[in-house]
């Protein structure tokens, strides 16, 4: 490029950088490539690879990581990669690279598995040779040092090439399917074909229905963090009472621990005091904790491999519950340990959500509460308290395998290697005139996470006090 005063420069993106400026960069270096090792899921990875390529022979697959999303101009999100893509890949945390992209290319024998990604930025002053010091969105002095193209491909086990060379990679008459809307380019390259690429999300969808042993130890790490969170938050109850917005304390108190541990958050912390409980996914969290009211706290440590926890405690703030605070808490112990105790091979996934509602019936009833009266069907009868379901997979996405099919998950049979949540709750809004008025504006949630063993199910979750009693012992011992 050729500058009004003769000299000539580089470009980086849409910005100029002097000629002069550019030199001054070029040389000087030290090499700091690395010989790194297979990250610890590298070889899980490449199974569910196989299983892919032998569900689809014949037939270009492509599962791109997504993107950056700007949160306000130049800023962005933090980045996290597409589920699939973590799950065909083992990547890890703040390694993950944006915009890269996963293509199965059909041979005689399978597929050839190429990770087309950004590469460390050069410093060879050719074409991108100001990226490293002058992009604001890639460059390493601004957002810090990516993977050799080398490098990547021993981390994760896979060849690797650069995001460049994609285009030329998706050309041709190859049957092609992909995860689409993750990737403005592959979605431009390749023709949709929604019924084809519908068949490869439910695949990669129910490909994660049941954890390896490696996936279960993420797991059993991410809900060790978020039990330790939990037990911080405990301890910060008291100091929260004296604060205008105490669930933002809260809330800070628990997301230090998932910045500490692990990736970072596996969704929004719900820090929710008093009627706010109320609210299934309250997520301002901007109102005081008060001592005499519950706290429901529903949160999850996502480790640096993706996994997350998600648990749910109800505590009294004071260190114990009213009678009444203790009733309603009674009823939904109750009704998840029948939920829990409904959890084995062979059964069907919706028996523990059955078994925890007859429960919540019995004492609804005993109560002389049931809103929609006999004409409702059984299972309806109470939602006007319930609201929702009483738990989900889990697993690199908070509800995991949410695009497998009801067949296989809903109305599917329970195996060893699922892992999922039971999490019953009430909840009395605090303008429900159905119910007596020392109810209303009470919620009580209480969450586990349960991996199916061979013989029944162990609690990963199980570092956490869960009776009424145990729960007041522990917050009064914290307080």
């Amino acid at each position: 490029m050729e500058r009004q005063d003769g000299s000539r420069g580089v470009r980086s993106h849409d910005r100029e950088v002097p000629a002069a400026v550019a030199e001054s960069f070029r040389n000087g270096w030290e090499d700091t490539s690395l010989k790194l090792p297979l990250v610890s899921g590298a070889v899980y990875a490449a199974k569910r690879r196989a299983a892919l390529s032998a569900r689809f022979p014949g037939e270009r697959i492509v599962v791109p990581s997504g993107g950056l999303k700007v949160r306000s101009n130049d800023f962005d999100y933090t980045f996290r990669p597409h589920s699939a893509f973590v799950h065909l890949t083992a990547e890890q945390g703040t390694q993950a690279v944006p915009d890269s992209v996963l293509v199965f290319e059909p041979t005689g024998a399978g597929h050839s598995v190429t990770l087309f990604t950004r590469p460390r930025s050069p410093r060879d002053g050719g074409p991108n040779g100001a990226e490293f010091y002058s992009d604001r969105r890639h460059g390493e002095f601004w957002v810090g040092r990516r993977r050799t193209l080398s490098e990547t491909a021993d981390a994760l086990g896979v060849e690797a090439a650069a995001r460049d060379d994609l285009e030329r990679a998706l050309g041709g008459n190859v049957p092609t399917r992909v995860v689409r809307g993750e990737d403005a380019l592959v979605d431009a390259l390749v023709p949709p074909a929604r019924e084809a690429e519908t068949e490869l999300l439910t695949f990669l969808s129910e490909l994660r229905l049941v954890k390896d042993e490696w996936e279960i130890e993420q797991l059993r790490a991410a809900v060790g963090h978020t039990v330790a969170g939990f037990h911080d938050v405990a301890g910060e109850l008291r100091h929260a009472t004296s604060l205008a917005r105490g669930e933002r304390w809260i809330e800070g108190t628990f997301n230090r621990r998932a910045r500490l541990e692990g990736y970072g958050l596996g969704f929004e912390t719900i820090a929710a005091a008093g009627s706010h409980a109320c609210v299934l996914h309250w997520m301002h969290n901007d109102g005081p904790v008060r001592d005499g009211d519950l706290l429901l706290l529903d949160a999850g440590v996502e480790a640096d491999s993706f996994y997350t926890g998600d648990v749910t405690r109800t505590l009294p703030v004071s260190g114990r519950f009213t009678d009444v605070q203790r009733r309603v808490y009674d009823l939904v112990f109750a009704a998840q340990s029948a939920g829990i105790a409904a959890l084995r091979p062979g059964a069907r996934f919706g028996d523990f959500h059955e078994a925890a509602m007859r429960v919540i019936a019995e004492g609804l009833d005993s109560w002389g509460l049931r809103p929609a009266g006999e004409a409702a069907p059984v299972a309806d009868r109470y939602r006007r308290y319930t609201v929702c379901g009483s738990g989900h997979m889990l697993g690199l996405d908070c509800h995991d395998c949410a695009g497998a099919r009801r067949d296989t998950y809903l109305d599917g049979v329970l195996e060893a290697g699922h892992v999922l949540t039971v999490e019953p709750g009430l909840y009395f809004q605090p303008d429900d005139l159905t119910i007596p008025e020392e109810l209303r504006g009470i919620g009580v949630r209480i969450e586990d996470d349960l991996v199916i063993t061979a013989d029944g199910a162990h609690c990963l979750s199980s570092g956490l006090p869960r009776s009424a009693d145990e729960v007041e012992a522990w917050t009064a011992a914290s307080r």
